[in-house]
C-alpha cells in the first residue's frame, strides 16, 4: 500500500494542491482507487464514511483532464443524492483544482435556472449534479453529456433508497461515450446495485475498505430505553448532563424534527434544522450556522446522514430509532470523524426494539444500555438482557449440565 500522495500518480499541480491544504498521507480508500483511476479502470469504491472518498474520485480526474484540451464540452460528470453532498463534492473539486483549469459547475434543485445556464453556456469541464436537476437541462437541451470521459456515481446506494435509479440510467444513457470511464462509491454498494449497473461498467476493479457496516471504533454508542412520552424530557437531561458540544439529533419524520426544534427553542436552546422540505437557502443557513459555531445543536432528518463533511461533530442522539438498519451506522459516522472520538446516544421506546435488534444484529454486537441517573422516570425502562459473550459461554455450559442430567 501506498504511503504518500507521491506515490500515486498524480500530476504535480495537484500534488501541490493535496500539500498546501495539509493533506500527508492518503487514506486506504485513496491509496487503493486513485492509481486505478489514473490508469483508466473503471472502479466499484466503498469505505465508510468520513474516509476520504471524495478525494479518492476527485485528485485523479483533475490529474487526468490536465492531459485533455479544453474544449468547453462536459467531460467529467458526478452525480450525487443531496443538494448538500453535490454542494460539497463541488467545493473539493476547486479545492483540489486550485492550480488546474478545469471549470466546475453544480447543477441542483432549490435554486434558479439563470445562473446555471450561463455556466454550462461558457463551457464547464466538470459538473456536479442531482439527478433530478441534471434530466431537467437534458430535457431543456442546456447540457450535452455526449463527450463525458469521466462519469461519477456517488452514495449510489442512497439514490436507491431515494428511488433515483430510473433517473440514474437515463443519464448513464446520455453519457454515451463508448470510451467513458465509470466509477461507482458509496459507503455501502450492495449486490443489487451491482446487478442494476454492472453492465455500464467494463472490468470494474473493486477496492473495499472495511465493506462490512460497522459502527466506527472511535465513537462511544449506547442506548437510552425510555417511555415514548418521556423521549424530549430524556433528550433535555442528556444535553445537560453530556455537557454536548457541537451535537446533531436524528429524527425520522420531517414534522418530528421541525417539531423538536421548535421545542429546543423555546427552552432557550440555539438550533438550526435540516430537512428535504426545507428551501435550499434555508438548508444552506442551517449548515453553514451549525458548521460555524453560530449554534451548537443541528436537528435533521436522514438528509444529514451520510456525506457530509462536518468535522467538529462531538454528539449525535438518535431521538428516534431508525427504520433502516444502514443508516444507524451512518448517523452516528456524524461524529468520530477523522480519528477523532466521540458519543452518540440513541432514545429507544418499547415499539422500536425491533429495529434497535435488527442495527445489533448488522453491526454484530450489542449496543450498551443505560438509564439515566438523575433522571425522574414516570416508569421503569424496559431493560434487555444484553447476550456477553460471558452470559453466552454459562448459558451454554448449563444447557450441556441439561443434557447429562
Amino acid at each position: 500500500m501506498c504511503k504518500t500522495f507521491q506515490d500515486l500518480g498524480l500530476s504535480s499541480n495537484i500534488l501541490q494542491a493535496v500539500e498546501t491544504n495539509g493533506f500527508k498521507e492518503p487514506t486506504p480508500i485513496q491509496a487503493g482507487a486513485i492509481p486505478n483511476v489514473l490508469s483508466g479502470r473503471d472502479v466499484i469504491g466503498s469505505a465508510q464514511t468520513g474516509t476520504g472518498k471524495t478525494a479518492a474520485f476527485a485528485l485523479p480526474i483533475l490529474s487526468l483532464l490536465e492531459k485533455g484540451i479544453p474544449n468547453k464540452k462536459v467531460r467529467c460528470l458526478v452525480i450525487g443524492p443531496t443538494r448538500e453532498l453535490v454542494a460539497q463534492i463541488r467545493d473539493q473539486f476547486i479545492l483540489f483544482g486550485d492550480g488546474s483549469e478545469s471549470k466546475v459547475c453544480l447543477l441542483h434543485g432549490g435554486v434558479g435556472y439563470l445562473e446555471q445556464n450561463r455556466a454550462l453556456k461558457e463551457g464547464s469541464d466538470i459538473v456536479v449534479a442531482t439527478p433530478g436537476r441534471l434530466l431537467d437541462h437534458l430535457k431543456h437541451k442546456t447540457i450535452d453529456l455526449r463527450a463525458v470521459e469521466h462519469l461519477v456515481m456517488d452514495e449510489v446506494d442512497r439514490m436507491l433508497d431515494m428511488g433515483f435509479i430510473e433517473d440514474v440510467l437515463k443519464i448513464i444513457a446520455a453519457c454515451s461515450n463508448r470510451e467513458r470511464q465509470t466509477l461507482l462509491f458509496s459507503a455501502t454498494v450492495s449486490e443489487s446495485i451491482k446487478r442494476i449497473i454492472q453492465k455500464h461498467l467494463k472490468n470494474p476493479v473493486e477496492v473495499s475498505i472495511g465493506v462490512q457496516l460497522s459502527a466506527a471504533t472511535t465513537v462511544q454508542h449506547e442506548v437510552y430505553p425510555v417511555g415514548a412520552l418521556q423521549k424530549f424530557d430524556l433528550l433535555i437531561a442528556l444535553l445537560e448532563q453530556m455537557q454536548a458540544g457541537s451535537t446533531i439529533i436524528f429524527c425520522r419524520m420531517k414534522e418530528g424534527a421541525d417539531r423538536i426544534a421548535r421545542w429546543l427553542k423555546a427552552g432557550n436552546h440555539k438550533c438550526a434544522v435540516m430537512h428535504s422540505n426545507l428551501s435550499q437557502k434555508i438548508r444552506e443557513r442551517s449548515l453553514n450556522a451549525f458548521k460555524k459555531g453560530e449554534v451548537q445543536i443541528l436537528v435533521a432528518t436522514d438528509i444529514a446522514s451520510r456525506g457530509l463533511d462536518i468535522a467538529h461533530v462531538t454528539h449525535v442522539i438518535n431521538f428516534d430509532v431508525p427504520e433502516h438498519s444502514e443508516d444507524y451506522v451512518h448517523r452516528i459516522g456524524r461524529t468520530g470523524r477523522a480519528q477523532k472520538e466521540g458519543d452518540a446516544a440513541t432514545l429507544v421506546a418499547i415499539d422500536e426494539m425491533s429495529h434497535l435488534e435488527a442495527i445489533e444484529k448488522l453491526i454484530g454486537q450489542p449496543i450498551p444500555q443505560k438509564r439515566l441517573e438523575g433522571f425522574n422516570y414516570l416508569q421503569e425502562p424496559i431493560m434487555r438482557k444484553v447476550e456477553t459473550p460471558q452470559r453466552r459461554r454459562r448459558n451454554s455450559r448449563s444447557s450441556q449440565f441439561g443434557r447429562r442430567r
